[in-house]
């Protein structure tokens, strides 16, 4: 799918909008995240794999990540190109395994393990991603504290956000 559009900002995401037509063309009556593959401007040569997000109204917003924007030499208010399709390779769910020390301290605890166990998908693949960044032991360590006394029901912040009895 080949449309033209204009680069807007939603609070502080640089976005375009796919309309409801354009959307049902990529798959038709998605309602969820929709994972298309986005190049803007025939860029970058590699297209960039994104999830666009439902606005409510059958149109999507397509947000534009700083890599893509920098490849296409676009910047807000631009009118661009957009080559949009559905990404058949999607697969749902956690891009990263469950590391092998997490895993262990979730088996010796169970209320951090049934809490871990409640948490939405969205919020469990946050915390997998984040602990895939971490280098250092020592990070490692320090993070996997602070998220099993989150996940146990203490009140503290991990991940940038405050948590209580467990989420």
């Amino acid at each position: 799918m080949r449309f033209r559009g204009v680069i807007k900002i939603r609070g502080i995401n640089p976005y375009i909008h796919v309309s409801a037509r354009i959307a049902q063309s990529l798959k038709r009556d998605w309602r969820k995240p929709l994972p298309v593959v986005v190049r803007i401007n025939g860029e970058p040569n590699e297209p960039w794999h994104i999830n666009m997000m439902p606005a409510g109204d059958g149109s999507f917003y397509l947000y534009l990540r700083g890599t893509v924007r920098k490849a296409s030499k676009t910047t807000v208010g631009d009118r661009v190109v957009v080559d949009l399709s559905f990404d058949s390779e999607y697969r749902s769910g956690p891009a990263h395994r469950l590391p092998g020390w997490f895993r262990t301290a979730l088996a010796s605890n169970a209320p951090a393990k049934k809490a871990w166990n409640a948490l939405v998908p969205s919020r469990q693949k946050e915390i997998l991603r984040y602990f895939a960044a971490l280098k250092s032991p020592a990070a490692k360590s320090r993070n996997l504290k602070r998220a099993m006394d989150v996940l146990s029901g203490s009140e503290a912040r991990f991940i940038a956000r405050t948590w209580k009895e467990g989420n």
